[in-house]
């Protein structure tokens, strides 16, 4: 059976990604081009625009369409913009946001999982402006600040650094809590003085970024 891709993709943000409150024009033009599929293993293919989280190998899992649509939105790109990715994962995220944006950097812990991405950014010609650096985010001095931070695992509690990443002005999404409740955020970098504002987007649940878990507590 051969799969209409163009047709899915189209259903996909008009049955899904639309109706969750992603009104971005930018954004459902970027998620209603480019193709997902190229970014799917190829067993889970026929999936590509299913409302899943798709495996990746290695213990990642690609998020639903929904919340790379929202998670995109979020961000509020501009052309000239400079992305901080914090888990490369498959690469479709990388590339939707290149596609937003002047440049992005993606961090990957898993080395295969770094390769895979830039092998499908490359088949693709979607990676032209996408750098992935194989790094543990945590550990990670990148050594200038950015536009825009986008954490695609979720932490227990946002790390610092990641907001002393952000230029003036600069915006950061992601998934903070514990399981089973956890809230995605859009976090402001602040002005240096006063901490920028946090504003909750919707609750939501996703793996932990490796690392980034929450303490085990200890009962007596």
């Amino acid at each position: 059976m051969t799969i209409d891709y163009a047709r899915a993709r189209e259903l996909m943000v008009e049955q899904q990604v639309r109706p969750w409150d992603v009104l971005d024009m930018a954004v459902l033009d970027v998620i209603g081009r480019l193709p997902r599929e190229a970014f799917v293993p190829e067993a889970q293919r026929a999936l590509a625009y299913a409302d899943l989280e798709l495996p990746l190998g290695h213990g990642a899992r690609m998020m639903k369409p929904v919340l790379e649509g929202r998670m995109l939105q979020a961000l509020q790109l501009q052309p000239g913009d400079s992305v901080l990715e914090i888990g490369t994962g498959s690469g479709y995220a990388a590339a939707c946001l290149a596609a937003l944006a002047r440049e992005v950097v993606s961090l990957e812990i898993v080395p295969e999982l770094a390769s895979a991405a830039r092998a499908r950014l490359d088949a693709t010609g979607l990676g032209v402006n996408v750098r992935i650096e194989t790094a543990d985010a945590l550990q990670y001095e990148p050594g200038r600040q950015f536009d825009a931070v986008c954490v695609t695992g979720a932490v227990a509690q946002v790390p610092a650094r990641f907001l002393s990443w952000l230029r003036p002005g600069g915006r950061l999404f992601v998934v903070r809590g514990q399981a089973p409740v956890m809230e995605a955020v859009r976090l402001g970098a602040g002005d240096g003085v006063n901490p920028g504002a946090a504003e909750s987007l919707f609750e939501t649940g996703l793996d932990y970024l490796q690392g980034a878990e929450p303490v085990p507590q200890f009962r007596f």
